[in-house]
């Protein structure tokens, strides 16, 4: 009896250990502690975010939400992003990776992963946005997906629901337009993207895991 009450001690200690604590062992850290925007920073248009039942909701007019948290003290190079997002109907937002912050305007650095499944916009979430884009669309309105970036040296892998959409070797940086010359891999934070008074997003369970420079 004593020996089985020891096995159930130990069955139960596993458990306790394996819940929680997976995503630190696994290396994810969350950005987001879901009850409000601490650790985030916005200039312009600061109303257009909000938290509304553990999620972040961008409603709004163009802005732009920064992650300036801890983790890495907010600058990340390699690096594996995801997040869980639900569009409304006729939204379009974004998740920018190596920018950094601005007050106004539209991100003069780093790169748009696109979060559109219905917007005019025929550039389709997964998109690098001007970069790489995508017609197809993937995932629907109103349902929550789970939206992934991998950067590592020069290659972005960016997945919807586990299925690669685009894969980007960054080789021609260098011939971009004069409006393209900020975005180039280097480092930086996350931002999400308020585009418009009538686009509704979504945004919860926020996570990086930092990889070896």
């Amino acid at each position: 009896m004593k020996t089985l009450k020891c096995i159930a001690g130990v069955l139960a200690l596993v458990m306790l250990t394996s819940k929680s604590p997976v995503m630190a062992q696994e290396g994810w850290t969350s950005l987001f502690n879901g009850k409000n925007l601490d650790g985030w920073k916005v200039g312009a248009n600061a109303s257009s975010f909000s938290v509304v039942d553990g999620a972040i909701k961008v409603a709004g007019p163009v802005a732009h939400l920064f992650y300036t948290g801890s983790v890495k003290n907010h600058k990340f190079k390699n690096f594996e992003f995801k997040a869980k997002v639900m569009t409304k109907p006729g939204a379009n937002s974004g998740i920018y990776i190596h920018t950094e912050y601005q007050q106004e305007g539209w991100p003069s650095q780093g790169y748009e992963v696109q979060v559109n499944n219905s917007h005019t916009d025929w550039k389709r979430t997964g998109s690098l946005y001007d970069i790489k884009d995508i017609k197809e669309t993937y995932v629907k309105d109103n349902e929550w997906y789970t939206e992934y970036v991998k950067v590592q040296g020069k290659r972005i892998t960016i997945m919807i629901n586990d299925k690669v959409v685009v894969e980007y070797d960054e080789t021609d940086a260098d011939k971009r337009a004069v409006n393209g010359k900020g975005r180039v891999l280097g480092a930086g934070t996350f931002a999400l993207q308020a585009h418009d008074p009538k686009s509704v997003v979504l945004y919860k369970d926020i996570m990086v895991r930092p990889l070896k420079d």
